[in-house]
């Protein structure tokens, strides 16, 4: 139960596999017992992330160390309802909103509770320049860094997926697709029209980043329409040249963040995260990327 509850193996981490999975499997089966949709899980998920980005904001032990107890529970409310979903086949548009919604929000509260906090840590020596200087460094490593880098390793693996195991098998979408479904919409049903605009955006600027993979991805549809059709081979190369590129997309999304966060919070350096966003992660995402790149410039030769 627990292998068929992960998305694959190639693309799962190793405390994924060994701590988050596990402990979610077992909320996800306490959850179905009592009958809870995957929905309000990850809506717990999000009261729990805000509840962590509070908790950072103080400087002593005891609240940090609340913070790190309420993120993990909402990593684990969040590994929960991905394996509610795949468990029992309960996958609805609004799950997916939630899914994707969840995470900002955490990481929203937390960046602004790490910005107040440094500002107030630095207010002695810059004055009210400290609050400036802070926020300038969160919104750089937030908005320029870590969300490109987290919406990039996450499209990585969905290619990865999609080779491996299919169109069934990965969430891989693209922006002409996702318009088309936004512009058929009707006004009434609001809701939808909101999350297919952003959604489409969101394809649009992964697309951007990638253009090899992309012009590699237009011939591999035109010869063959349908994942099921391409040659065992190709799905192969794909692989070996794929796989070694997952570390890079596990170590771009939650966990390693999460224990920077928990890291430099409980010693009181909050600063050294934005500032490891900027640069070590920075440099991560420039290999991931050209790695990737070059790939599909091979198997296009």
């Amino acid at each position: 139960m627990l292998r068929v509850s992960f998305k694959s193996d190639d693309t799962e981490e190793w405390l994924d596999v060994h701590f988050t999975r596990p402990i979610g499997l077992v909320f996800a089966l306490g959850w179905m017992k009592l009958g809870v949709h995957p929905n309000v899980v990850t809506i717990l998920s999000i009261f729990l992330g805000m509840g962590a980005g509070y908790m950072f904001y103080f400087t002593d032990l005891l609240h940090n160390l609340l913070g790190v107890a309420l993120l993990m529970l909402a990593n684990f409310c969040d590994s929960t309802d991905g394996q509610m979903a795949r468990l029992t086949g309960k996958k609805t548009l609004i799950g997916r909103m939630l899914d994707g919604f969840s995470g900002d929000v955490w990481f929203f509260c937390i960046y602004l509770a790490v910005l107040l906090r440094v500002g107030r840590m630095w207010e002695p020596t810059l004055g009210l320049w400290a609050y400036a200087v802070s926020f300038a460094l969160c919104a750089v490593a937030s908005l320029l860094c870590h969300s490109p880098q987290s919406s990039l390793a996450d499209y990585y693996r969905q290619i990865h997926l999609y080779f491996l195991l299919g169109k069934e098998g990965s969430e891989l979408d693209n922006y002409e697709s996702q318009r088309q479904i936004y512009e058929s919409l009707p006004r009434s049903q609001w809701l939808s029209r909101i999350f297919y605009y952003n959604y489409a955006n969101y394809c649009r600027s992964q697309e951007r980043r990638t253009p090899m993979f992309q012009r590699f991805f237009r011939e591999v549809k035109a010869r063959y329409p349908h994942a099921e059709d391409m040659p065992q081979q190709l799905r192969d190369d794909f692989r070996r040249g794929s796989l070694p590129l997952m570390k890079y997309t596990n170590l771009l999304t939650f966990n390693t963040r999460a224990i920077l966060i928990y890291i430099t919070c409980l010693l009181n350096v909050p600063y050294i995260w934005p500032l490891l966003e900027i640069t070590v992660y920075s440099l991560l995402y420039w290999h991931m990327h050209r790695q990737h790149e070059a790939l599909c410039r091979k198997l296009m030769k």
